[in-house]
This record gives structure tokens, C-alpha cells and sequence, in this order.
């Protein structure tokens, strides 16, 4: 078991080095805040797979935090005006 959950975070992980590459070379701003927003879901999911394998409760409520602070960044994003997204 533990070694699969180490394959999951070495995955993810890898997920989160690709996902890297849209946010630098995204042309729009909004590909730019839905790479960011694959980021943090990937981030969370990490945390969350480590809190099962080092066995530490607290990266639980640091996902959270985490994913929080990801839906608070997207709503924030979504009320600019429409010129200053596309910048």
C-alpha cells in the first residue's frame, strides 16, 4: 500500500511539472487562472495522499486551506472586468 501510494505522489507530482507549462505560455489570462486552478487541485491532492502515507492529520487541513484559497482566487478572477482578464 505504501508503495502505491508513493507512485501516486510521484505522479501527481509529474502532473504538477506539466501543468506548469500553460501558465507560462497560456496566451489568455483565463487559460493562464485554469492551469493555476489545475495546480492547486493537484497541489491538494498530494497533500492529501501524503496525510494517508507520512500519516499526518494536519496536511488534512492544509488541503483544505489550500482548496479554499483556489476557489476564493477563481471567484476574485471571474468578478474582474472583462479588459483587465484578457491582459
Amino acid at each position: 500500500m505504501t508503495e502505491l501510494l508513493g507512485f501516486a505522489v510521484i505522479t501527481l507530482a509529474a502532473t504538477l511539472a506539466i501543468g506548469l507549462m500553460p501558465v507560462l505560455r497560456a496566451p489568455r489570462s483565463t487559460d493562464r487562472m485554469l492551469a493555476a486552478q489545475l495546480i492547486g487541485t493537484t497541489g491538494v491532492g498530494i497533500l492529501l495522499v501524503l496525510a494517508v502515507l507520512l500519516d499526518l492529520p494536519a496536511l488534512r487541513n492544509v488541503a483544505l486551506v489550500l482548496a479554499l484559497l483556489a476557489a476564493v482566487a477563481l471567484a476574485a478572477f471571474t468578478r474582474r472586468p472583462k479588459e483587465a482578464q484578457d491582459a
